[in-house]
C-alpha cells in the first residue's frame, strides 16, 4: 500500500499518480501475526461499510466537506511512518489538509479509479452509550481506513482491477481491520463483476508480502515501479465464489493458529 496504484511496464500508459507499489504499513493486520492484540482475539466486528468518495464529491459540488477532510487528514497523519517510506508527501509528520485533498483528487482524475472510505460504528464507550461528541463530523460512523482501487488497468492486456492503497488508521493497527477491509474491497469488486484482483508490494517490505499472502494472494511477476524504479512483487487473487470460501476457511484457520 502506498497512496497510489501500482507498478507497470514502461510501455503501459501511466495510471493516476502511481509513483510506487501498494503495501500495508508494517503488515499491521495479518491474521497470522503472532503479535495480534488481545482485542483481535475476540469475536471480530462485521466488515466495514464502504463508501465511494466519488459519490460524496458529487453531492458536494466536487469538493471535500471540511469534516470529512479533517478525518482523512487524521487518517493519513496516523500513518506518517509509512508515508515517510513511500515519499508521497514532503513531510508526512506535518501533513496539511490541502496535501491530502490534492493527493485524493489526483487519484480520482483517472476515470477507473475509486477511493473507498471504510466506516465502522463509533465506539459507544468513547462518549457514553450511543452518544457522539458535540463537534463530531456529521457521520454516524467513524472513518477507520480507506482503499483506492483501479478497476481498469492502463495496460489493455491486463483485464483485472488493482488495489493501489489499503490504509488503516494508525491507532487501529493489529486489530484485524486490515484483513477485514481487504475482504470488503474484494467483495465490492466481486459484486461489480470482477473475478480477480491484483496489487504490488515493494520487495523491501516482506511484512506486506506476508500480509497479502496470508489473505490468498500469490506472486505472479516482478517489476519496477514507474516513478522510482524500485523492485516490486505483483500479486494476484482469484475472486470466484469457490476461491473466496476456501480463502475464508484458510484465513480462519490461520487466525486460530496465531491466537492459540
Amino acid at each position: 500500500m502506498t497512496g497510489t496504484s501500482h507498478p507497470h511496464q514502461e510501455e503501459s500508459p501511466e495510471p493516476p499518480k502511481s509513483p510506487q507499489c501498494p503495501e500495508p504499513p508494517g503488515c499491521p493486520e495479518s491474521p497470522a501475526s503472532p503479535h495480534s492484540s488481545p482485542d483481535a482475539r475476540r469475536d471480530p466486528p462485521p466488515p466495514p461499510a464502504l463508501q465511494p468518495l466519488s459519490t460524496l464529491l458529487a453531492e458536494n459540488d466536487g469538493r471535500l466537506p471540511d469534516p470529512l477532510l479533517d478525518e482523512l487528514t487524521d487518517l493519513y497523519a496516523s500513518n506518517a511512518e509509512f508515508f515517510a517510506r513511500t515519499g508521497d508527501f514532503p513531510d508526512p509528520y506535518a501533513l496539511h489538509r490541502d496535501e491530502v485533498a490534492s493527493s485524493l483528487n489526483a487519484e480520482l482524475t483517472h476515470p477507473a479509479a475509486e477511493v473507498l472510505l471504510a466506516r465502522e460504528p463509533s465506539d459507544p464507550s468513547a462518549h457514553g452509550a450511543g452518544a457522539q461528541a458535540p463537534d463530531a463530523p456529521q457521520h454516524p460512523e467513524r472513518l477507520t481506513g480507506l482503499a483506492i482501487t483501479l478497476t481498469e488497468h492502463p495496460d489493455p492486456i491486463d483485464p483485472y482491477p488493482w488495489i493501489g492503497l489499503l490504509l488503516v488508521h494508525g491507532t487501529l493497527h493489529r486489530s484485524g481491520r486490515g484483513s477485514r477491509l481487504a475482504t470488503a474491497v474484494e467483495d465490492w469488486l466481486r459484486a461489480s463483476g470482477h473475478d480477480g484482483v491484483r496489487l504490488a508490494v515493494l520487495d523491501s517490505n516482506p511484512d506486506a508480502l506476508l500480509f497479502w499472502s496470508v489473505l490468498g494472494y500469490r506472486a505472479i511477476d516482478h517489476r519496477t515501479d514507474h516513478a522510482m524504479g524500485r523492485p516490486c512483487t505483483v500479486l494476484h487473487k482469484d475472486l470466484t465464489t469457490a476461491d473466496r470460501d476456501a480463502d475464508n476457511a484458510n484465513n480462519a484457520n490461520n487466525a486460530n493458529n496465531a491466537n492459540s
